[in-house]
């Protein structure tokens, strides 16, 4: 297959591709696409050619979206990496995906240079899509850009190697091939819909699939989307509004955040919210219906290019907790211990199959670990009735407590349902007497002063006793990682 870029650009060149809402610009298809073969060109001046592995390190800005591009255009494989990281980290991921190239700007340029240097013997090149300060990064622009003939791909080439969120060990290099993102691609708008005219807000990071997919998206279904560097909840409210949005990406967190700083409709344009990175609570969802938001909670994973399940606003309203059917050409399956199904209504580990499940990890054994004859062991716990599923926790999140099992999504669900907490974690600590002990960070809602011993007679309200939390330690915010799930090794050690 081609760059779809460049088709979209000889069907539509017109149409609104890409608008910049820190800044208000905007670039039509065609514009995007001459944009994107300078920047093709000029990566081409610099070596990079076909099954090169390119490293980004970008925020999200257009910049960030031309070298996406660029990348499909050129038949490298796109290496996006959290500007979040430390030189440290980078140097990891960098040296395990055998990065030929690294793309920076200047708010990363830094980090960069520090990284490739610890990565391996010889030091990565590395480019900037802005003016270059260290001696060793080369500024793209003072390139001149050769003639690049748009790579012809095969179906089952990686096109990208984003890496997992590692909140549970050494993050793992993911192996996403054309065939996924467009099975992808095809299989979300199959359960989304689309709408001529649609508009997607992006406010995510773009190493994570989340910001990447609707970017990837972007010249298949000839959409337009809106990028914000980050997530604020006044701008992005003002952003659905000025460019009549259709559709965006949330998580828990951020969706709460936006129904306090709005009333009413949040926009009347807006016909989808596709809700993942953590469970939602009831509270949330029941706010949604009352302010009649579109939200669709969806279960993903970065080896399956994003969703696996999404449930309809109907559903979700009708089957609290339930992220829905599995998705067009998704099976998903629950299976005990040794790999047997499991019956409706019974939890176990979620095992799906299906053309977006990535064929591995950069690591063999990684690989082997996770990939049986049923398909992806996905580390979840949950369930299935009447055709929809739930997700309650983690096969390494479980909590076991003198002997009982306590799914730490359970223990959160209860703690966000009290109207004086925002945001809640909750794992096992080590105890000497009952193995492990139920250990909770909550984050009080604005204005709020909740006391432990309140939060402890709201539990034992909705959970049995030896789910309630023993330790509860308040704090400002959850530590998560840039992906937006909890970053459970930095709860743990918030937690005495």
């Amino acid at each position: 297959m081609r760059d779809p870029l460049a088709d979209r650009a000889a069907v539509t060149p017109e149409a609104t591709a890409l608008i910049d809402a820190d800044r208000d610009e905007r670039w039509s298809v065609a514009d995007l696409d001459s944009a994107v073969e300078r920047t093709a060109g000029r990566l081409a001046t610099l070596g990079v050619r076909p099954g090169d592995r390119l490293g980004t390190l970008l925020p999200t800005r257009p910049a960030a979206v031309r070298v996406i591009h660029a990348a499909v255009r050129l038949g490298a494989t796109l290496v996006p990496l959290g500007a979040r990281l430390t030189p440290d980290e980078l140097a990891v991921r960098i040296e395990r995906a055998d990065v030929t190239t690294l793309v920076c700007d200047a708010t990363t340029e830094a980090d960069a240079v520090a990284a490739t240097a610890a990565a391996g013997d010889v030091p990565v090149p590395v480019v900037s899509v802005d003016d270059a300060d260290a001696e060793r990064v080369t500024a793209l622009d003072t390139h001149p850009p050769e003639a690049v003939v748009p790579h012809d791909w095969a179906l089952d080439s990686t096109l990208l190697i984003p890496f997992t969120s590692g909140t549970t060990g050494a993050p793992k290099g993911v192996r996403l091939t054309l065939r996924n993102v467009l099975a992808s691609a095809v299989a979300s708008v199959f359960r989304l819909g689309l709408r001529r005219d649609e508009t997607w807000h992006v406010a995510l990071p773009l190493h994570h699939v989340g910001g990447l997919t609707p970017v990837l998206r972007m010249p298949l279904y000839g959409m337009t989307v809106v990028l914000r560097d980050s997530f604020d909840a006044a701008a992005v409210a003002a952003d659905f509004e000025r460019y009549d949005v259709t559709a965006t990406s949330l998580v828990p967190t951020t969706l709460s955040r936006l129904l306090d700083a709005t009333e009413g409709d949040i926009c009347p344009t807006l016909r989808t919210v596709l809700l993942g990175g953590a469970p939602a609570t009831g509270t949330l969802l029941d706010r949604c219906v009352e302010r009649s938001v579109p939200v669709f909670p969806t279960y993903g994973m970065t080896e399956t290019a994003s969703q696996i399940a999404t449930a309809t606003p109907a559903e979700a309203a009708s089957h609290p907790g339930t992220v829905g059917r599995p998705l067009f050409w998704t099976d998903l399956s629950v299976r005990d211990d040794e790999g047997n199904a499991r019956p409706p209504g019974e939890t176990g580990e979620l095992v799906v199959s299906g053309p977006t499940v990535s064929p591995g990890y950069l690591d063999a054994e990684a690989t082997a670990a996770a990939f049986g004859d049923a398909g992806l062991r996905t580390g979840d716990v949950g369930y299935r009735e009447d055709g929809l599923f739930w997700v309650v926790g983690r096969t390494d999140d479980l909590i076991v407590t003198g002997g009982e099992n306590v799914a730490p999504a359970e223990v959160v669900d209860a703690l966000r349902d009290h109207p004086d907490v925002a945001d809640a974690a909750v794992v096992g600590v080590p105890d000497a007497e009952w193995g492990e002990r139920v250990a909770a960070l909550v984050v009080p809602r604005e204005g709020a002063d909740p006391a432990a011993s309140a939060l402890d007679e709201h539990c034992r309200a909705r959970l049995a006793g030896y789910k309630v939390p023993r330790t509860i330690r308040f704090v400002d915010a959850i530590p998560r990682t840039a992906s937006g799930t909890v970053d459970r090794a930095a709860v743990r050690d918030r937690l005495p």
